[in-house]
């Protein structure tokens, strides 16, 4: 079984210039390195896995400036959007980032995506607690997200109720402390800051998985106690997308 992991953080309405999200990238790809090597090498998305390979770059703050100063990631008037690739062609390794930033729109959040390859259940090597949460917390830290979660596709599908605009829990849920204080939760989900950003909440020390009825009912579980509290209202209000 190797189902579909990966990382989606979203903040708002945050208009930055390139230089600040050029400093926020480059502090995201340094924490997120610590996470495990295949963190380590970068490679700009290209229209095929060979174009890319030829794209190999430094994920320091000067080359996301140059970058960002390029039209190819301009977003019109209105932020930069980045996509990179650890370049790994070997199933089971490696993966990508997708990135929108310094946006001022109020109906289409900042995001940053970090998709995970498929691993195998007892044959992980990058979809294990400690990389997820250090993947997790890179985020937090560098990019100040208000939601976050890390997730498997069919756990994503069946918590979502089709929201594109979250809130929702996953294996990993990070909430910004605008969101409000995250209760004490039953065992074994653990909560836990993330310095005086926000709240990590980790369902299960092991590998959370769709098939797995227990971990579902966990899910669902927790999905009401935060809801109860207020802390997975939506990223746009209705009435902000009506208006859009």
């Amino acid at each position: 079984m190797s189902e579909r992991y990966g990382i989606k953080a979203y903040w708002g309405h945050r208009p930055e210039p390139a230089e600040e999200c050029a400093r926020r990238a480059e502090a995201f790809f340094r924490l997120l390195s610590g996470s495990h090597p295949d963190f380590t090498q970068w490679y700009e998305k290209g229209h095929s896995a060979r174009e890319a390979l030829q794209l190999g770059f430094e994920p320091t703050r000067e080359t996301f400036r140059r970058c960002f100063g390029r039209e190819k990631y301009q977003i019109l008037d209105d932020g930069f959007a980045f996509g990179a690739w650890t370049g790994h062609l070997e199933q089971g390794r490696g993966g990508s980032v997708m990135l929108r930033c310094g946006s001022k729109a109020e109906f289409a959040p900042n995001y940053l995506w970090l998709s995970l390859p498929r691993e195998a259940l007892g044959h992980e090597r990058l979809v294990t607690v400690p990389v997820v949460a250090a993947a997790m917390r890179a985020m937090a830290v560098a990019w100040e997200p208000e939601w976050a979660v890390a997730t498997v596709d069919g756990l994503w599908k069946e918590l979502s109720g089709g929201s594109q605009l979250g809130c929702f829990v996953g294996w990993m849920t990070y909430l910004s402390r605008a969101r409000g204080e995250v209760p004490v939760l039953p065992a074994p989900v653990r909560v836990e800051p993330v310095g005086d950003k926000g709240t990590l909440v980790t369902l299960t020390p092991e590998r959370l998985t769709p098939n797995n009825p227990e971990h579902v009912a966990l899910a669902w579980r927790t999905q009401r106690a935060l809801e109860e509290r207020g802390l997975l209202r939506l990223m746009v209000p209705p009435a902000s997308r009506l208006k859009a």
